[in-house]
């Protein structure tokens, strides 16, 4: 019981961070059409849960990284 509510726990976590940078990159005028979330999945709850980001078109990929850069110069 405690090894499931740890993996719902790491499952919710992954789902809000995902939340967060969808928002942020919204905000910077990006979006990423196939972020998802891949649950945990070691039966001991130890796993993590991961946003995968996807695939995303060239031009996503370079304002991406433009943002990035931006950012990383402050």
């Amino acid at each position: 019981m405690a090894t499931q509510r740890r993996a719902v726990k790491k499952d919710r976590e992954a789902e809000e961070a995902r939340e967060e940078l969808r928002a942020a990159l919204r905000r910077a005028g990006i979006q990423l059409p196939s972020m998802d979330v891949r649950p945990a999945t070691r039966a001991d709850g130890s796993g993590y849960a991961l946003v995968s980001l996807g695939d995303c078109a060239p031009v996503v990929a370079r304002d991406l990284a433009a943002v990035i850069e931006k950012g990383a110069a402050r």
